[in-house]
């Protein structure tokens, strides 16, 4: 079992679009509940990381865009 690695900074690409049309999130706080903020409308949501780690499309890190299998961390 696994988690996806979210930094701060990151760009997700969801499966699901905001009311506004947008799909692109911006991480802002991480923990338990992940912090992101809309890429266009600017809103702010604290979402829990299990949810948000099954709607996750893609990360866009420093310009590399990566699918979310490739930054599983293995837990115990």
């Amino acid at each position: 079992m696994g988690i996806i690695k979210i930094e701060v900074e990151d760009i997700l690409t969801l499966k699901k679009s905001h009311p506004c049309g947008s799909r692109q999130w911006k991480v802002i706080r991480l923990g338990t509940d992940i912090g992101m903020k809309c890429i266009k409308c600017g809103h702010f949501v604290m979402i829990p990381r299990h949810k948000l780690e099954k709607n996750i499309r893609e990360i866009n890190r420093k310009g590399c865009l990566l699918k979310p299998v490739e930054v599983i961390i293995e837990v115990e």
